[in-house]
């Protein structure tokens, strides 16, 4: 990469961070509803085949709550707890969440001070309309910028001192 590009890149990323939300891709969250059994939630996660939360929706879509990775491996695996009890014993009922207006830099200053992976996406009225990821953020900037990050030798911190093949 040279000092241009560099510097072009520089420039350029703080402008994409002030971007909305909506040009981020974003995929469909585990959702179950209200009542759902603690076992179901790890069947459900299982089945998707994904580390993820688990969204409470009502039949409109509304965010009702969150089971996160965090609540499963600290609170459930290994402690006996009752896996027939319903969600809702265990899920935050006021989980943080974006908007689709919200900026990619508000995603990942929550991701970053609250040490949230996934983050709840919800529309004007509150229907919930997808899952945001870290992994979504920064396929969000390599795709900025293919070709710096392509033309990247393997390691980029070195420097070859002959032509290849010399």
């Amino acid at each position: 990469m040279t000092e241009l590009t560099q510097g072009a890149v520089a420039q350029a990323a703080p402008s994409l961070a002030d971007r909305k939300i909506r040009v981020l891709t974003r995929r469909d969250p585990v959702a179950v509803p209200p009542g759902t059994s603690l076992a179901e939630c790890l069947q459900a996660i299982q089945r998707i085949g994904l580390g993820d939360s688990v969204l409470v929706v009502d039949e409109a879509r509304h965010l009702l709550g969150v089971l996160t990775e965090r609540d499963i491996f600290g609170r459930l695996i290994g402690t006996g707890e009752d896996l027939s009890q319903p969600v809702e014993a265990m899920m935050n009922t006021e989980p943080r969440r974006l908007s689709l207006d919200s900026t990619v830099r508000d995603a990942i200053a929550l991701m970053e001070t609250g040490r949230y992976r996934n983050v709840p996406l919800i529309d004007a009225e509150g229907v919930v309309v997808g899952i945001i990821r870290q992994q979504d953020i920064l396929r969000y900037f390599a795709e900025a910028f293919p070709e710096e990050l392509l033309n990247l030798p393997p390691r980029p911190h070195q420097r070859m001192t002959e032509a290849e093949g010399a």
